[in-house]
């Protein structure tokens, strides 16, 4: 029974977790049972069941698990098959989306060797719109996990791909990644290639593109300032922060927090 499967992958996570932390007892126990058991469930006919094996593969990796080996030599070639130009088209876009998803989780050897050629192939499938959604959606995220030389040899082309595609929401979803895109390029890549593509982003006929591109301008516009002085720098969530100062930190050391030091002013003004 489907429901039988799902609620046994369910259980996965916590029975690893339990299995690691006992693991003089138990040295093997969950590369020899339960890592079978995940990947075969990622090509269930069934595809609650399939959605619960993909959620218990992010956590194991999230909780770092899943042995490099594993990830190498089981994951990612299951991935692979399913994202293939004739795999079904349920199958290519539940693929993507962990692809997507696992990136930032494993070694930038591993995405880069592994998962990158597959990815940029992805970008380019013209039979589903749906599969290159994820991909423009995610590509911030790719960049990141990759890095820069292999941003800008690989994937920087396939942006330009994506920008200009004929289904508006993928040039939206773009536009929304902008930063995160630019942020991992070099100064001269920005300037000479990014600033031009933002500005056909920022003039493009649909205006729901446009509407994205003005919301990314501020975060598109501060990945040209140095970090060291303006202290602007990505969080691992992919969001724009503004590190203080060593001013500040000096002036508000003798302070638990800002929010403290906001009440206190607050209190002395009534």
């Amino acid at each position: 029974e489907p429901t039988v499967r799902t609620e046994l992958m369910e259980q996965i996570p916590p029975i690893a977790i339990f299995l690691q932390e006992s693991r003089p007892k138990f040295p093997t126990a969950f590369f020899e049972y339960l890592m079978p058991i995940v990947v075969r469930y990622l090509t269930d006919v069934n595809n609650q069941v399939r959605k619960a094996g993909q959620e218990a593969l992010l956590i194991l990796l999230e909780q770092d698990l899943v042995a490099q080996s594993d990830i190498e030599n089981k994951v990612c070639p299951i991935l692979l098959d399913l994202s293939a130009p004739d795999s079904d088209d349920e199958y290519k876009v539940e693929a993507v989306n962990i692809i997507c998803k696992m990136a930032s989780m494993l070694s930038r050897t591993t995405v880069e060797h592994m998962l990158l050629p597959r990815f940029c192939e992805l970008c380019s499938d013209g039979k589903l719109f749906q599969v290159r959604k994820i991909c423009a959606a995610n590509f911030g995220d790719i960049c990141n996990a990759v890095g820069q030389e292999a941003t800008e040899r690989l994937l920087i082309p396939k942006f330009f791909e994506l920008c200009s595609d004929s289904v508006w929401g993928m040039r939206k979803a773009c536009a929304e990644c902008f930063m995160a895109v630019s942020y991992t390029t070099s100064p001269e890549v920005r300037r000479s290639k990014l600033s031009p593509l933002f500005i056909s982003l920022i003039s493009d006929t649909c205006r729901w593109v446009r509407q994205a591109a003005f919301q990314s301008l501020g975060p598109f516009i501060s990945t040209f300032a140095n970090p060291s002085s303006a202290g602007l720098y990505i969080r691992e969530d992919g969001t724009l922060s503004i590190r203080p100062s060593a001013q500040d930190v000096n002036t508000n050391s003798c302070q638990p927090s800002n929010n403290i030091t906001l009440m206190s002013s607050s209190t002395n003004a009534t």
